[in-house]
């Protein structure tokens, strides 16, 4: 990424959760048939398919014991929240390719024969020697009545949101100058297939350090793994989630985006399908806290199991 940069070539990359794989290509030189992909642009597409999603969800104390390993980390002060995930499988009448290009979302990628992402999450944007970042933290179903409110008041959705927003801050600081919160607790409705979502986000910048001006890989590699997919504190959550989780999250909860034009502009890889063996498996989960009840985290976990295909 910084070797691009300083030839101000335009690129694309992505790299997964551990940051152990990725790739980063010329934007002239990528192959269509094999990755494809859609930056901060949501567009409806005009063909209304057939659609059928079939989940087959891990049970309920499957979830809670992962669930009660994570408590007894944060009854011990070892974490403030931390990101619990799953991969669960599912079965749908489309391919991954055909999913990636009738979904609607704000960042999009397909791998062939991979993975695809529909990310509704930015992670940050960079122009003007400025960067942004949007954590989105915080779910409620859309149809509830007085959703947004709820979401907004409610005692544990704010503590997780807060302690993200606060995490944020704190990892742009180390790249950045004057870092400030922007917009607190905005809502962003997310379609789904079969209803709608109503998420929490906030926006925080600063003014990018001299030093990495020229070199935004650099600067990645030091704010990366993103805060909304692992915890606080950071190291120790990540940490806690290699104990805990009972799969490899590869290339989900990791980043991907462009860089175009000086600007940079990249996604969370949440929102995820994934191929393995022939086999779909849908990645998903959400923010463990000391008020949070383990039934509402499991609902959460599997709302989020969706394609924004309507």
């Amino acid at each position: 990424m910084n070797l691009l940069q300083s030839r101000s070539e335009d690129f694309v990359f992505a790299f997964n959760y551990a940051k152990t794989s990725g790739f980063c290509l010329l934007l002239n030189e990528v192959d269509k048939s094999f990755i494809d992909f859609s930056i901060n642009h949501n567009h409806k597409h005009s063909v209304k398919p057939s659609f059928n999603l079939e989940i087959s969800h891990i049970s309920y104390q499957e979830y809670l014991t992962s669930y009660n390993k994570i408590i007894k980390e944060i009854e011990n002060g070892n974490s403030y929240l931390c990101n619990l995930t799953f991969k669960t499988p599912i079965l749908v009448n489309l391919d991954l390719q055909q999913i990636f290009e009738l979904s609607y979302a704000k960042y999009k990628l397909w791998i062939k024969d991979e993975f695809t992402v529909f990310s509704p999450e930015r992670f940050v944007r960079i122009e003007n020697d400025r960067i942004y970042t949007n954590p989105m933290k915080g779910t409620i179903d859309a149809s509830i009545d007085n959703a947004e409110n709820l979401l907004r008041t409610n005692l544990k959705e704010l503590s997780e949101h807060t302690t993200i927003v606060d995490l944020l801050r704190n990892d742009l600081s180390i790249v950045s100058l004057d870092v400030k919160v922007d917009r607190f607790q905005y809502m962003e409705k997310i379609q789904k297939h079969n209803g709608g979502l109503i998420q929490m986000s906030s926006q925080i910048s600063g003014n990018i350090r001299s030093k990495f001006k020229n070199e935004y890989g650099s600067l990645m590699d030091l704010i990366t793994p993103a805060g909304s997919i692992c915890g606080a504190p950071k190291e120790k959550t990540c940490q806690i989630i290699s104990d805990v989780e009972s799969y490899e999250r590869g290339y989900y909860t990791g980043i991907f985006g462009t860089y175009q034009a000086g600007i940079l502009d990249c996604a969370v890889m949440i929102r995820f399908i994934e191929n393995d063996n022939g086999q779909l498996f849908f990645k998903s989960g959400g923010g463990i806290h000391s008020l949070s009840n383990p039934i509402k985290e499991y609902e959460e976990m599997k709302s989020k199991i969706y394609v924004p295909i309507f």
